[in-house]
């Protein structure tokens, strides 16, 4: 199956287990893989044949901004939800959330959520 990747996806929101992560908010980093397929849009080269990416792109962005879960595997779940209901033609995805900065004492790394969903 083919695949479509979107990956760096940055910004800005307020999904965070500490309540002060739901005031301030932090930054967010959003990968997807989205399989589908590609066949048509390869050979017909229109735009109408494959999946507009950036209404993907807008309908995670808009997700991150506005939502203010406690985990980020909620948010994950939402991104996952969404796209799947939205995008008739993806048979599979994976979601990661990445936490670039999360507020752990001495902790400098990152924390990420993998999500894999299937058509049923």
């Amino acid at each position: 199956m083919d695949c479509i990747h979107l990956t760096g996806i940055r910004c800005y929101g307020y999904t965070g287990y500490l309540p002060e992560e739901q005031v301030l908010g932090q930054w967010f980093e959003v990968d997807v893989k989205l399989w589908l397929d590609l066949s048509t849009a390869a050979k017909s080269d229109a735009i109408a044949d494959t999946l507009d990416y950036r209404s993907v792109i807008s309908l995670i962005k808009d997700l991150v901004k506005t939502s203010k879960f406690a985990l980020i595997e909620r948010l994950a779940g939402a991104i996952a939800d969404s796209i799947m209901e939205q995008c008739d033609q993806v048979t599979q995805l994976q979601v990661i959330v990445i936490k670039p900065a999360a507020p752990i004492p001495d902790f400098g790394g990152k924390i990420s959520i993998e999500l894999t969903r299937k058509r049923a």
